[in-house]
């Protein structure tokens, strides 16, 4: 395994709310009635026009991009207001910096676009650890494995190199398209028995379950030497 490439919402940061709210607000500009938070968090990770369209009622989904345009502007505000709820998972920093130094390549696959995956890295100060931002301003969105091809070319690495690490079937659809692992996380937005039937290859409850999962080998300091280990 030499690339692992992680979802964004519901992977490495809880935004579940921040997006329900935005959406929320996008259907009440446009006078329809507004999702439930649960029925918001099953669109997470599709590319905004399409999850908007899943939302909308029979007969209205051809106000798919009237509504994304709604969404957007919801987002931007809440986020301009500074009173945005969009916390890191526990030991996602300790994991993705345990990787690094063990001479790992990262990667993130998202949804969003990139002005959007961006400013999320921003504040929480993380873009310095991948080698690869996919966004859907860059391919085409999740399931299509356009994103970890991109992903796998700029880092030059092989699908049986890769894995990918997401909490939607969507994520788990992606990586098998890709011909990638996939390693489904047990605290996002899908139900786990719907990641496994969409193809996990492994199931984590814990960010810093992943290294064991992957069985990857991993630097770890000892006293005032280093060990390799092997995590199983």
């Amino acid at each position: 395994m030499r690339l692992i490439v992680f979802d964004c919402d519901g992977t490495l940061v809880d935004s579940q709310h921040v997006i329900g709210q935005s959406m929320a607000r996008a259907f009440e500009l446009a006078d329809l009635q507004s999702p439930t938070l649960d029925e918001t968090r099953r669109i997470v990770g599709l590319a905004l026009v399409e999850a908007v369209a899943r939302l909308l009622p029979e007969g209205e989904t051809h106000r798919a991009d009237e509504v994304a345009g709604h969404y957007k502007t919801a987002f931007g505000e809440i986020r301009s207001s500074g009173d945005i709820h969009e916390p890191l998972f526990p030991s996602v920093r300790e994991t993705l910096t345990t990787l690094n130094d063990a001479g790992y390549l990262l990667g993130v696959a998202t949804g969003k676009s990139q002005r959007g995956l961006r400013l999320t890295l921003a504040h929480h100060d993380l873009e310095e650890h991948f080698v690869t931002l996919q966004t859907v301003d860059d391919a085409p969105g999740k399931p299509h494995p356009g994103m970890l091809l991109n992903a796998m070319g700029i880092a030059g690495v092989s699908p049986g190199e890769t894995a990918f690490v997401g909490d939607t079937v969507f994520d788990m659809e992606t990586a098998r398209n890709a011909g990638t692992v996939a390693v489904g996380v047990s605290w996002g937005y899908h139900e786990n028995h719907e990641l496994e039937a969409a193809g996990a290859h492994h199931l984590i409850h814990h960010m810093g379950d992943l290294a064991g999962a992957l069985r990857l080998d991993i630097e770890v300091a000892a006293g005032s030497s280093d060990i390799s280990i092997e995590v199983e």
